[in-house]
C-alpha cells in the first residue's frame, strides 16, 4: 500500500513539473537487436524503420529517447519493455 501511494504521489509530481516526458530504453549486452526492435515495435507501436533506427541509436549512444508523452501514457509501455527484460525509464 505504501509503495503504491508513493508511485500516486511521483506520478502527480512528474506531471505537475512538465507535461511530456521522454521514453528512454538502455543498451545493455545480453538483449539482441531483433528482439529490441520487435519489443519497440510491439509495444510503442513503431514502424519497422523507426525501431530499427531507434536500437542503433541505442547501441552505439547507449540509450534512446523511444517516445514522448505524458507520464500516464509512457508508463505502461515502460513497464511492457522492462517485461520484455530490456532496462527502460521515464525521464
Amino acid at each position: 500500500m505504501e509503495s503504491e501511494l508513493e508511485e500516486l504521489v511521483e506520478e502527480l509530481q512528474d506531471e505537475d513539473l512538465e507535461g511530456l516526458k521522454d521514453l528512454v530504453v538502455y543498451n545493455d549486452d545480453f538483449n539482441t537487436f531483433d528482439h529490441v526492435i520487435e519489443t519497440l515495435i510491439k509495444i510503442c507501436k513503431h514502424d519497422p524503420h523507426q525501431a530499427e533506427q531507434c536500437t542503433y541509436i541505442i547501441h552505439f549512444k547507449g540509450k534512446c529517447a523511444v517516445r514522448k508523452g505524458s507520464y500516464h501514457e509512457l508508463k505502461p509501455m515502460r513497464e511492457g519493455i522492462s517485461d520484455a527484460g530490456i532496462k527502460a525509464a521515464i525521464e
